[in-house]
């Protein structure tokens, strides 16, 4: 049985910080949580130390999948959020990163850019250096 999900913080065992939107599910004798685009949430402080901003990133950021689920015995605490702000901020997040998603699975092409090998590159950046130092000369 899954109950609703909500927005939560939740803090593992392993010390990690995840934000997320958190789904509970029972079976049989344990619990379950799903969790759909976790995100670490990182504060940026000025060199004074005062805080500016939040930075957002992915939870695993070697994977492409966007649910995961955890056992519960692997959480230390979980808290429901209701702050709007950091609610907006995980939505955003989740929007652009989707939208990108689709862009990142194009293919090189030679339109995006000369293609070469670095010797050639080298030999090709000498000649410019050479020519241009007999020009101006």
């Amino acid at each position: 049985m899954i109950e609703d999900d909500f927005y939560a913080t939740v803090k593992l065992k392993s010390g990690e910080e995840i934000f997320a939107k958190v789904a509970a599910s029972a079976e049989d004798d344990r619990t379950m949580l799903l969790v759909t685009n976790p995100v670490i949430v990182s504060e940026i402080k000025t060199k004074t130390g005062s805080p500016v901003g939040y930075k957002v990133e992915p939870w695993l950021k070697t994977t492409t999948d966007d649910m995961f689920i955890i056992n519960f015995d692997n959480v230390l605490t979980m808290s429901e959020s209701s702050d709007i702000e950091m609610i907006m901020m995980y939505q955003n997040y989740v929007r652009q990163s989707q939208a990108n998603g689709s862009e990142n699975n194009s293919k090189i092409n030679r339109r995006m850019g000369y293609l070469g090998n670095v010797n050639d590159t080298k030999e090709l950046l000498e000649k410019i250096y050479k020519s241009k130092g007999t020009k101006d000369s």
